[in-house]
């Protein structure tokens, strides 16, 4: 089996190849920048399977490198893992609206990081679920190819988006708190906060426009798939 490769953008090379000397031991390709630009064009460059990016990068900082890499098509999809040394909460937010699917926070153990990836990676994959095409409306969503259109518009998500919508559709009706959705879609092998969920049902309402209205908030509990009467 080819070895994934992994992507490191982050100004501090020491870290840099901290984290390239752990997960090389783990069997990962591993590659490394040390700015946003040629963070982006190695991205692009060489597709890789995940990009692990510091926020606060010289240059373009850690924001734009999402925003970049999630409007060309190559990279859309692509696996995005947050390191900030930030504490607070709404840097964290915004690096999650802007379609990185997870984070962690410096310091951090290689272990930890190692657990993040490996978690990610498995997420992205789909499990090797068998394919299901679900259409509600003007909604379609095929897991074989994890596309997703509202009408006749491509609507583009990150894996994490992805693997939400598709568990919310396959039990339509069902409330699922956010506890439910971190187990269900994500996985019980990564720590995910319960707020990390809401920012990621806003994005994903918001990329779906009209066809967001199939995810209902239930108040004081979490969310449902809406039933197709």
């Amino acid at each position: 089996m080819a070895k994934k490769t992994l992507l490191v953008i982050d100004d501090e090379r020491d870290l840099v190849e901290l984290v390239r000397y752990n997960l090389e031991k783990e069997g990962y390709r591993v590659l490394g920048a040390t700015d946003g630009e040629s963070g982006v064009s190695t991205a692009l460059r060489e597709k890789p399977d995940l990009v692990i990016v510091d926020l606060m990068l010289p240059g373009i900082d850690g924001f734009e490198v999402c925003r970049e890499l999630r409007r060309r098509p190559q990279t859309a999809h692509l696996p995005i893992l947050m390191l900030t040394a930030k504490t607070a909460e709404s840097d964290r937010v915004v690096g999650l609206e802007l379609g990185a699917d997870d984070y962690v926070t410096k310091p951090f153990s290689p272990r930890e990081l190692t657990a993040r990836v490996k978690a990610l990676l498995r997420r992205s994959a789909g499990f090797l679920q068998p394919a299901v095409l679900v259409r509600r409306g003007e909604l379609s969503i095929d897991s074989s190819s994890h596309e997703v259109s509202c009408g006749q518009r491509r609507v583009e998500l990150t894996a994490t988006e992805f693997r939400l919508l598709e568990f919310l559709a396959a039990h339509p009706g069902f409330v699922h708190s956010r506890g439910s959705l971190i187990e269900g879609a994500l996985g019980s092998d990564i720590t995910v906060l319960e707020r990390t969920i809401d920012v990621h049902i806003m994005s994903l309402r918001r990329k779906l426009g009209k066809c967001g209205e199939w995810i209902e908030t239930v108040r004081g509990f979490g969310y449902k798939f809406r039933e197709d009467h």
